[in-house]
């Protein structure tokens, strides 16, 4: 504990004395302020990043009147989906909603379901998209949802959405994300055990109100930030299953795209990485490399010594990502073979152009809520869960038959596949000496190689070509071949042997 105190003292003398950052930011004086603004600022970043103006940095409203109902769900159309005479919203299945969440002081819970364009009894897969802080309408209108948003703000159908192969939940979460909202600040989450026994919670109301759906197989997936809500919110199901506590819920399996899990592990893989790409110069990598103990000794402390320890850990750390970024200049770190233009790395603002439409409120029930497309205070009040290691739960789920997928597009700088490869073959379960020695075979879709897989038991990690961070945006037909794929058993074999039928 006093080598712990120690660490933490220098390592704050040297922050705040602006000797870490300096890199980030070469032309202020990063004093004590700056410092503890550097996640705000870095939240504010990832918000521009996107073209994205929310009015509010986290959804806040006050009920007028106190209910004693848990869930209220409506079936909806989007208004300018397939234009007139298309399907009813009875034909549709596409429901919206709001839970109230039950051990909070206000919070209610949005969430979008969309039954499967396919058959009934396909399985249940619920969508978490990161940030932290981000909504999930971001996947519903541009990676993986049933329609696209056009330059009209109409919508179109997208044609590889999961929602052929599957019942699709997407869920505003953590609450003060997209439309879900509270009045109390105390609704704020700040750690995965506040975040996943809100995810319970919400399934086993979701489940009583559709017990038709209770015994199909259930899958939870995600990107990016969810790298750390979904081996959370899969063990807080597992751990309920076998208590009993509720309604069972057949998991079979956790998917993480190009996500955020073992920061230990996945921080010293960007300068590899970076340099692999070009990004920086052989001098540049030996430089930012001297910062790297510092980098995984504070990971190591946040993983033992709580909050403070883990600010230290995230502004060290992220200052490596930082130096990487002035160096790379206006590359796109969520896509390297492309460029940003100024602080736009991606164009999403139609997302909150069509929610704001007085029409598509109407029809999804929220009247004049706010809408916030990523929250910078969700944002915030996450960072001391940012540098947790949430690998560690994870190979008791691998041991107990829980199938793992985990899929990084190749050219994803910030949760890159490199990273994410190394915490996967590090992990210690059973399976780790049969998976590390398990040939690397072709995932191909149409007869062309799509990717590279490994393989062993209920794990699979896949490297996507030609893909980002956002692997069903820029993949489509892969991503959902891949889902399909896995959630039959059939990705590890090659596909003139394990074909599915068409997507």
């Amino acid at each position: 504990m006093a080598l712990a105190s120690l660490f933490l003292s220098i390592t704050f003398f040297l922050l705040f004395s602006g000797l870490f950052c300096s890199a980030s930011f070469p032309d202020e004086d990063l004093g004590f302020s700056a410092t503890l603004d550097f996640p705000k600022v870095q939240a504010q970043k990832l918000i521009r990043g996107l073209n994205l103006f929310p009015k509010d940095s986290v959804n806040k409203h006050r009920d007028d009147e106190a209910s004693t109902v848990t869930i209220v769900e409506k079936r909806f159309r989007f208004p300018g989906l397939a234009g007139n005479g298309g399907p009813s919203v009875e034909d549709l299945g596409h429901h919206a909603g709001y839970y109230s969440l039950p051990h909070s002081q206000s919070a209610r819970m949005f969430y979008f379901f969309f039954e499967s364009r396919g058959k009934k009894d396909d399985p249940v897969v619920i969508w978490l998209t990161g940030g932290p802080g981000c909504s999930s309408e971001l996947a519903v209108f541009y990676e993986n949802g049933p329609f696209h948003i056009t330059k009209n703000l109409s919508l179109e159908w997208n044609e590889y959405g999961w929602d052929k192969v599957s019942n699709l939940l997407y869920v505003d979460q953590p609450i003060g994300t997209g439309f879900s909202y509270t009045s109390d600040e105390k609704d704020i989450r700040h750690n995965e055990k506040g975040v996943s026994d809100d995810l319970y919670e919400f399934l086993q109301t979701f489940f009583k109100e559709h017990p038709q759906y209770a015994k199909n197989d259930f899958y939870i997936t995600g990107e990016s930030y969810a790298g750390h809500y979904i081996p959370a919110f899969a063990a807080r199901v597992h751990q309920g299953n076998k208590a009993k506590e509720g309604i069972h819920i057949n998991l079979k399996g956790f998917a993480i795209g190009n996500g955020l899990t073992d920061p230990e592990i996945q921080y010293p893989a960007y300068t590899d990485y970076a340099l692999d790409h070009k990004l920086i110069s052989n001098s540049d990598y030996k430089k930012i490399n001297k910062e790297l103990p510092a980098c995984t000794k504070a990971i190591k402390l946040c993983g033992t010594d709580g909050a403070e320890t883990c600010m230290a850990a995230y502004v060290l750390c992220n200052n490596i990502f930082s130096t990487i970024m002035q160096i790379a200049g206006s590359v796109n770190y969520y896509d390297v073979r492309k460029q940003c233009e100024g602080d736009l790395c991606y164009d999403f603002s139609n997302m909150e152009n069509f929610l704001n439409l007085k029409t598509v409120r109407d029809s999804l029930g929220v009247g004049d809520l706010e809408f916030v497309s990523c929250s910078s205070t969700v944002y915030e009040a996450m960072v001391v869960d940012w540098m947790r290691n949430l690998e560690v739960g994870i190979p008791a789920l691998l041991e107990d038959g829980i199938n793992l997928l985990i899929y990084a597009g190749e050219y994803d700088l910030i949760c890159n596949w490199l990273g994410n490869s190394r915490w996967v073959h590090a992990m210690e379960w059973s399976g780790q000496k049969d998976f590390k020695a398990s040939q690397t075979i072709s995932f191909s879709v149409d007869g062309k190689e799509a990717g590279q897989l490994k393989n062993h038991g209920p794990l699979t990690f896949l490297k996507v070509h030609d893909a980002g961070h956002m692997v069903p945006m820029d993949q489509p037909k892969a991503s959902l071949q891949m889902l399909k794929a896995w959630m039959q058993g059939k990705l590890a074999v090659p596909e003139e042997q394990g074909k599915t039928s068409p997507v």
